[in-house]
């Protein structure tokens, strides 16, 4: 059954494009990598990473980048080419830039410039509401925590009572648990007067710096430049929603506070989207890497434009980045 609602067949498309890339052979998934090479010499390979795929395999994962690595490098170059080498990661859900390397030592290299902050990587993303102010800097750290599920299908928790490993500072694992990242600022305001009060340190917390831009604003939404300094797991995707009040359209683990659930739009937004809100937990997330600029001897700047279905909500919402 075909929906009629054009919002709706493009999420089941991009669904079906998702679990299409998990049932195809993978020569056939090396090629479509191929197809999205967008630079290549002789240390690296710059790839535009498709939607739903994930970097490495895991359970229930059967085809990844990282397996179709050796294929690829065959392709691109000879049948005695080495295989290819991956030099940083990308969410499965994520789309755009993503460098490989042609040797063990050129990884290496390139992994260490990511270590070192000195890659400037630039993402967009189309988010509920308009920061305020309309640019600047998240620096707040980043913890790991339990979060109650009300569905199943999201990632349980290992941690149970009596399992090895299992932290001692968490409380007895709910069935539908699910782990999930998110602030641990430094500072409270004070109740009484609303002074800002330093609060002791979460040891686990890691640094997490962010500078964000808006670029348009449009139907309750906007297009915003984010460029991470530090590389915390999801930390755009929690900075955005918990530090800006501004979640990643599409991003259901980062929209509420102490629970996963599906997000909420705002009417206007559904309107342009011609979407109920019944049918917005089926909306992908909107992140993409934009661009990468790599200092190898000389720096290479490298773009990737949004994939259609990014490119096609843009319009949708009316966030007009022509004169960007």
């Amino acid at each position: 059954q075909v929906p009629k609602d054009p919002a709706q067949r493009q999420l089941r498309e991009l669904t079906a494009l998702s679990r299409q890339l998990q049932r195809i052979h993978p020569n056939v998934l090396a090629k479509i990598l191929k197809q999205g090479t967008v630079y290549q010499n002789e240390e690296i390979v710059v790839i535009n990473k498709p939607y739903g795929l994930p970097v490495h395999g895991g359970p229930g994962i059967k085809n990844c980048i990282a397996d179709v690595l050796p294929i690829l490098a065959k392709m691109l170059e000879n049948m005695r080419a080495e295989p290819l080498h991956l030099c940083h990661r990308l969410d499965k859900e994520t789309t755009g830039v993503m460098v490989l390397a042609r040797s063990k030592e050129t990884a290496e290299k390139i992994r260490l410039l990511f270590k070192t902050r000195q890659v400037e990587k630039i993402y967009w993303a189309i988010v509920l509401g308009d920061p305020e102010p309309a640019e600047g800097i998240v620096e707040i750290p980043i913890v790991e925590k339990e979060v109650r599920s009300h569905q199943s299908h999201y990632k349980v928790s290992p941690f149970h009572p009596g399992t090895p490993g299992t932290p001692s500072c968490l409380p007895p694992a709910h069935p539908l648990t699910a782990l999930q990242m998110t602030l641990a600022p430094n500072y409270r305001l004070r109740p009484e007067d609303g002074k800002e009060v330093k609060i002791r340190k979460n040891r686990s917390a890691e640094s997490a710096v962010t500078r964000y831009r808006r670029l348009a604003g449009a139907s309750a939404c906007s297009l915003l430049e984010l460029q991470p300094i530090t590389g915390v797991k999801h930390q755009i995707r929690v900075h955005l929603a918990y530090g800006l009040g501004c979640p990643i359209l599409g991003d259901h683990k980062y929209s509420h506070w102490s629970k996963l659930a599906p997000q909420k739009l705002p009417e206007l937004t559904l309107r342009r989207l011609k979407l109920q809100q019944s049918k917005a937990r089926h909306l992908p997330l909107y992140l993409h890497a934009h661009r990468l600029c790599l200092p190898l001897g000389q720096p290479i700047d490298l773009v990737c434009k949004p994939p259609p279905f990014f490119q096609k909500t843009l319009r949708k919402l009316e966030l007009d980045i022509a004169k960007d």
